[in-house]
């Protein structure tokens, strides 16, 4: 079935659908120099090559059940990691079993994956099983979802794969399910993560129900106003029971909780809406509110709470600021009190991110591991490798709070893109941050195929 359903300084933008000039509300740059925090690391796995191209790292899972750690790399493989990082084996390859993986360019591949929290666990009904979010090249099937206006790039689909023995070296199952799939007008803003709630444990309402973003449909500026559409799948943050059958195609399940169940003008799959650009979003384990990375159309990037039935604001708003005609208008900002306004925001054209700044991973700290890192919000700049971390106590942040976490390399500090041009003549690192277990924290990136580990 189908439905259809973004100092006082000026700048040229550099969407691909706006050139105009626009004003930044950031008055100074973030602080290059005080309150640095210098991390030690190790170079904890190397990912192959595939097509002679440095792996393209996603995301990094730890499946405690299996005593086992996933990596993917967005051309459509995931790999398995021991956990002192000696041991790098392919454990799937989408492709093989007919997924036809979309990765020809740098917003397309295999997006997320996530393990049902009861993979490991026998005689469960989420035994074995596990998700993939991919771009897929394949698009005969009928979409169930399609944009409100012209536009066929390609499909985004939602996979359930079921392991025979989930303690297996290699995936042993079958063919995936489709569960969800997506017509996507334009070639960019695809899905982001999906997972599942790290906090929830069994009895709990939100145990087992899986959280899947996607991204307002592309090209700039949300050209066909979806984001703020309750009734389009595009902008949104879905909540879903991948082992139920209520939903229209009868491939998964509607939480009867979820915040727009007995709307009629409203998709019963959506929990939150306003959505650009989803990259990352995690729990925090003292206050229990979920957290989302996203990118910013031309001038403000953000990490936003996303309550249930929140509005981020896109296309209306571009972090705390008035989204019109493809500017930010400064006057007013958080002025609509029924909006969800981001916990941390800043200037995507800041000094030290190359004037090209991207939002990416993220991180809520709250372990004692590496104990300068506690009690942090961390996140990653997509392009410069800069890892950024305010006070996780004390949010939302003013963007002058912002101080960088730096490498320790024999005494200097430095980004992670210093470190990949070491090894590679990388322009951009792609960062990404993820929590392994016990209070483990890794750092991924697309410029060098290897994996850090930040340590005491």
């Amino acid at each position: 079935m189908i439905r259809k359903s973004i100092f006082g300084l000026s700048l040229l933008l550099t969407g691909s659908v706006y050139a105009q000039v626009s004003n930044n509300p950031f008055t100074t740059p973030i602080e290059a120099e005080d309150d640095i925090i210098l991390v030690d690391y190790v170079e904890f796995a190397q990912l192959p090559e595939i097509r002679g191209e440095q792996a393209r790292m996603m995301q990094l899972v730890d499946e405690p059940g299996s005593n086992r750690m996933f990596v993917n790399d967005m051309t459509g493989v995931i790999y398995s990691l021991s956990y002192d990082g000696e041991r790098v084996i392919e454990y799937l390859n989408a492709d093989d079993y007919g997924v036809q993986v979309s990765s020809g360019n740098r917003e397309q591949g295999m997006q997320s994956f996530a393990f049902h929290p009861q993979f490991a666990e026998s005689g469960t009904p989420g035994y074995g099983k596990f998700y993939t979010w991919t771009d897929s090249t394949n698009t005969r099937p009928e979409p169930d979802y399609a944009p409100s206006g012209e536009g066929d790039d390609h499909d985004l689909v939602l996979h359930e794969w079921t392991a025979n023995n989930p303690l297996a070296t290699t995936y042993d199952g079958g063919t995936p399910r489709e569960m969800l799939r997506i017509q996507q007008p334009f070639r960019n803003h695809n899905g982001g993560q999906i997972g599942f709630n790290t906090l929830a444990e069994p009895g709990d309402a939100d145990f087992g129900l899986l959280y899947v973003s996607n991204g307002d449909g592309g090209s700039g500026g949300d050209p066909m106003n979806m984001a703020q559409d309750l009734g389009s799948i595009f902008g949104k943050m879905l909540r879903i029971d991948p082992l139920g059958n209520n939903g229209p195609n009868g491939e998964y399940g509607i939480p009867s909780d979820n915040p727009f169940v007995g709307n009629n003008s409203a998709l019963d799959e959506i929990y939150a809406y306003g959505i650009r650009n989803a990259q990352h979003f995690v729990w925090d384990a003292d206050t229990g509110m979920m957290y989302l990375s996203e990118i910013g159309q031309n001038i403000v990037e953000e990490i936003s709470p996303v309550p249930a039935g929140g509005n981020l604001g896109w296309n209306t708003w571009e972090a705390s600021y008035r989204f019109e005609n493809g500017v930010i208008n400064m006057s007013n900002p958080r002025a609509d009190a029924s909006v969800t306004y981001p916990t941390v925001e800043w200037d995507h054209t800041d000094p030290i991110l190359q004037n090209r700044g991207a939002a990416s991973g993220l991180l809520i700290y709250r372990d004692n591991r590496v104990p300068q890192l506690q009690d942090t919000l961390l996140f990653a700049d997509l392009v410069s490798g800069e890892i950024l971390y305010v006070d996780a106590n004390d949010m939302p942040s003013d963007y002058q709070s912002i101080r960088r976490v730096l490498f320790n390399d024999g005494g200097e500090g430095k980004t992670l893109l210093q470190l990949i041009q070491e090894n590679e003549g990388a322009s951009r690192a792609d960062t990404r941050i993820d929590a392994g277990p016990d209070g483990r924290i890794f750092v991924l990136n697309k410029g060098d195929s290897i994996i850090r580990e930040f340590v005491r």
